[in-house]
């Protein structure tokens, strides 16, 4: 099967249909993180603080998986536009071997590291209990979100977002009608609480992985999964490893940010750190979809960097910057306009609320600029450049924003965490604009120039 569309068909209509279902998906993904937490917040304050804790390892988990699985997405377009169609095969089928492994070594280390984990937080017994029942069940299923993953990005690597977009969905919706059932024992099912929200998780995303073997098995896929001599070419595995490697850093940033700036905060008030894990919550409503944008991006951008199509490439990307940007633009209004209502979703606390009515404010000054880092950071990882994308997610996450925090919050208590956000935005955007920039035309001929 021919994959010429993705170099023939106009640039904004390609990258709509390739991205559409990618957003809708992220957006239902965004809408299972609201509900999960709503649902959790309706237990206690205690157990959406645990919630809040455990996320760091939990993104971690999700940043090994999926940062892997975009390396192989990576080779395997730009395999495909090169008309490599075996190679393609080979890395597909080394992409679910070795995620799998990297599921279950992720069951038993995090596991295993939650008692330690939380107690660097606070001391209170109830939340470090709810957040170790709540891992024990969530960490689980790693090996069923590994292999998800590595089935995502090889369906989006070969340009089938539809198929994409009913796992994804699928695993999701399954996922929200659970929850209120086995959190709150309705009909039937026994009342389990939060592990009730862990069971929920893990069931929706087996789920998920299920449909992918389904559509794979049912279709006429272009790539195809079979072990064979030629599978564990070195050459691929150092590729995938070497674009995969930066894409797991850019994904597990966040979960030291967000440690690094808890120690911050719980210096003032637990407040502040229940503030923190609901912006994080909330903000997956802009950047899962922009990240829908970036997942739409990243195969034609590889693809057409392999065809040497280097016009279409620089349009995809100011495309893509366009379409993100007004995501982040409707939700710097939301932020703005209603705070108190999204803030309100998480805690009937006036003071949870208040707190959080401004971090809202503050933190949404640089929604828009942020485009230009996340979409470069995407459009890098698709060109099989990850060394450049990890370090704009590093001024992102560590070198800028860490000490930003630290210093503004000498001077400005909590509110200084929540302006080092904005701050830090705007420094990177620059830097990331030059850096794309010039790595895209390092890799042109002088003709091409």
């Amino acid at each position: 099967m021919q994959q010429t569309f993705m170099k023939t068909k106009p640039i904004l209509p390609l990258v709509l249909s390739m991205s559409l279902p990618m957003v809708l998906s992220m957006m239902v993904a965004s809408l299972y993180n609201i509900v999960d937490s709503y649902y959790v917040a309706k237990i206690s304050e205690d157990a959406m603080t645990a919630l809040s804790l455990v996320f760091p390892v939990q993104n971690l988990i999700n940043a090994v998986t999926i940062g892997f699985a975009i390396g192989a997405n990576a080779v395997i377009s730009y395999l495909l536009g090169a008309q490599e169609n075996s190679r393609a095969d080979a890395a597909a089928t080394q992409s679910i071997l070795f995620n799998g492994i990297h599921g279950i070594i992720l069951t038993v280390g995090c596991i295993g590291i939650m008692p330690f984990f939380l107690g660097l937080f606070t001391n209170d017994e109830l939340v470090i209990d709810m957040g170790v029942r709540y891992s024990r069940i969530a960490f689980s299923f790693s090996i069923f979100v590994a292999v998800s993953m590595s089935l995502e990005k090889i369906f989006q690597a070969a340009g089938k977002m539809l198929m994409t977009m009913i796992c994804m969905m699928s695993g999701c919706v399954i996922n929200i009608i659970l929850d209120p059932v086995l959190i709150f024992g309705w009909g039937p099912f026994p009342q389990m609480g939060i592990e009730g929200a862990a069971l929920a998780t893990g069931i929706g995303q087996t789920i998920s992985l299920l449909i992918y073997i389904i559509c794979y098995f049912a279709g006429n896929f272009p790539v195809h999964i079979r072990l064979r001599r030629d599978t564990f070419d070195l050459s691929l595995t150092r590729k995938m490893y070497s674009v995969g490697i930066p894409a797991t850093l850019n994904l597990a940033l966040p979960s030291l940010l967000i440690s690094c700036l808890n120690i911050i905060l719980s210096a003032y008030s637990q407040v502040y750190v229940l503030v923190l894990g609901v912006y994080y919550k909330l903000q997956t409503f802009l950047y899962l979809p922009a990240n829908g944008i970036v997942q739409g991006m990243r195969p034609i951008i590889g693809y057409n960097f392999g065809a040497r199509e280097h016009a279409r490439v620089r349009k995809i990307y100011r495309t893509g910057l366009l379409l993100s940007a007004c995501i982040m633009a409707l939700g710097t209004i939301l932020c703005w306009a209603i705070p108190e209502q999204l803030i309100g979703l998480f805690s009937s606390s006036a003071e949870t609320i208040a707190v959080g009515s401004t971090a809202l404010r503050i933190i949404s000054i640089g929604f828009i600029v942020s485009s230009v880092s996340v979409i470069s950071c995407g459009a890098l990882e698709g060109l099989g450049m990850g060394g450049p994308s990890l370090a704009i997610s590093l001024l992102r996450y560590t070198l800028l924003i860490i000490p930003a925090a630290f210093i503004l919050s000498r001077f400005l208590q909590a509110n200084g965490v929540w302006h080092a956000f904005w701050l830090t935005e705007v420094i990177t955007a620059i830097i990331a604009a030059i850096l794309y920039r010039r790595q895209l035309s390092a890799h042109l001929t002088p003709a091409e120039k």
